[in-house]
């Protein structure tokens, strides 16, 4: 990117002025920043465009769906995919990764607002709830997959795991969501719903009891350089009971995550994993880990 090349001729300044153990981590740090900065300010001028509610679609009809070498082999109907933006945000958030995803092949793509007013996880969880019958209503699917980034990721797992969602999300796909509360900022503890994302919180005490039965997996993206998540580590998913992939993300940050290609291509990657998973899955699977490095 134009933002990460203007910073390049720091880069030796930089090897002089620090140890050389702590160079690469600082160059990391610096790209990661100027990136952050770079998709703030986009960020900011598309954010007026995501304030509305998107239109509703049906489903396409079959014979409505264009032609493909393969059209006339048999195949299982992908499950919608539900967008749910983070604290003080919208759907504009997800404008390049909703293109990822359907240039991979997902054909039905929806982006949910909730009010900025919104102070409560639990109640945001519960309209999520309505939401997404309403979609599995519209659209004829008994399920849905899920991509919540930041505080969205821990209402829809609060969706799932809490308020029985997990019969209707088959994966929950997190994006630097803070599972066991997250530090930073702390003078934003104001805000309720800042303090329900604090370590220890009654949200986040609920989250950590048993759940036996939950049907859903869980795929988390985390990143090293995320100072939002304070530890970084708060946003994998730790939970005896449920069936969890925590994935990290090397080399930038935390606006990055539903932004970058590169974790747009895991998320597809993610979400194809599961369309090869049996209905029921196996617990097992909360044991396995991956990496990405997008630096």
């Amino acid at each position: 990117m134009k933002v990460i090349r203007a910073v390049l001729p720091m880069l030796p300044l930089c090897e002089r002025v620090l140890p050389s153990r702590l160079t690469g981590l600082s160059i990391a740090l610096l790209k990661a920043t100027a990136l952050e900065i770079a998709i703030l300010a986009g960020h900011l001028l598309l954010y007026p465009s995501g304030i509305v509610q998107e239109r509703r679609t049906t489903a396409p009809e079959p014979s409505t769906l264009p032609e493909s070498p393969t059209a006339h082999l048999p195949t299982e109907p992908q499950p919608p995919v539900v967008l749910l933006h983070g604290f003080i945000d919208n759907r504009s958030v997800f404008v390049l990764l909703r293109r990822a995803l359907t240039q991979h092949g997902r054909q039905q793509i929806e982006s949910l607002n909730y009010s900025p007013l919104t102070c409560d996880i639990r109640t945001a969880a519960e309209l999520l709830g309505r939401h997404i019958e309403e979609i599995c209503r519209r659209t004829g699917q008994p399920r849905v997959d899920i991509v919540g980034h930041s505080l969205g990721g821990l209402i829809a797992r609060y969706y799932v795991q809490r308020l029985g969602g997990d019969i209707r999300v088959r994966t929950l796909v997190t994006l630097g969501t803070p599972h066991s509360g997250t530090r930073a900022v702390p003078l934003a503890d104001a805000h309720p719903i800042v303090r329900q994302m604090r370590p220890g919180s009654e949200v986040l005490e609920e989250l950590r009891l048993p759940a036996p039965d939950c049907r859903t997996r869980f795929i988390a993206f985390w990143s090293d350089l995320d100072h939002v998540m304070d530890p970084p580590e708060t946003a994998c998913v730790e939970h005896p009971d449920l069936m969890a992939q925590n994935v990290q993300v090397t080399g930038i940050g935390h606006l990055a995550l539903p932004v970058h290609p590169a974790v747009a291509t895991g998320i597809g990657q993610a979400l194809d994993q599961s369309d090869e998973l049996p209905a029921t899955g196996v617990r097992s699977d909360r044991a396995r880990a991956g990496g990405l490095t997008v630096a």
